[in-house]
């Protein structure tokens, strides 16, 4: 009987292995990108917004030069219609103002004045409205005064 009755019951079983865990970094990883990408939209957005603003800004530009000088080459950034130009001019004697009106303007705007073989002394000044300010002073033959990055 007692085989009998060992044969009723159930084999042991080997023990079952815990189930797979579920990862968890890939799902952080997933976070951090949704929230790096909100991030650079929200930044996008907010230059986009500032470039708007001040292109449709009316700003003036005040252009002078001035020394003792009579072979004398200016080089100049114009805004018209949202795109930057060079304008050149040549004087045979100072002092020298220039103004313009604009929009549309960008930083990075230059202003140079380059003596002529005959040399000479010469000082540029650039004022934006908002009071930005460049100042240079050059003096020589074939001297350059720039006065850049307004």
């Amino acid at each position: 009987m007692t085989e009998q009755a060992a044969q009723d019951e159930p084999a042991p079983t080997a023990p079952q292995p815990p189930p797979p865990r579920r990862r968890l970094w890939p799902w952080v990883v997933l976070l951090i990108l949704v929230l790096l990408a909100l991030a650079a939209g929200a930044v996008s957005a907010v230059l986009s917004r500032e470039v708007a603003a001040e292109g449709s800004r009316t700003v003036h530009i005040r252009y002078e030069v001035t020394g003792a000088a009579e072979d004398v080459t200016l080089t100049y950034s114009t805004w018209r219609d949202e795109e930057l130009s060079t304008g050149r001019l040549t004087l045979r004697s100072l002092p020298w103002a220039g103004e313009l009106d604009t929009k549309g303007f960008m930083s990075g705007g230059s202003f140079v004045v380059r003596l002529g073989k005959s040399g000479g002394e010469v000082a540029c000044s650039v004022t934006v409205d908002d009071g930005t300010r460049r100042t240079a002073r050059a003096s020589g033959a074939f001297a350059t005064a720039a006065c850049d990055g307004f």
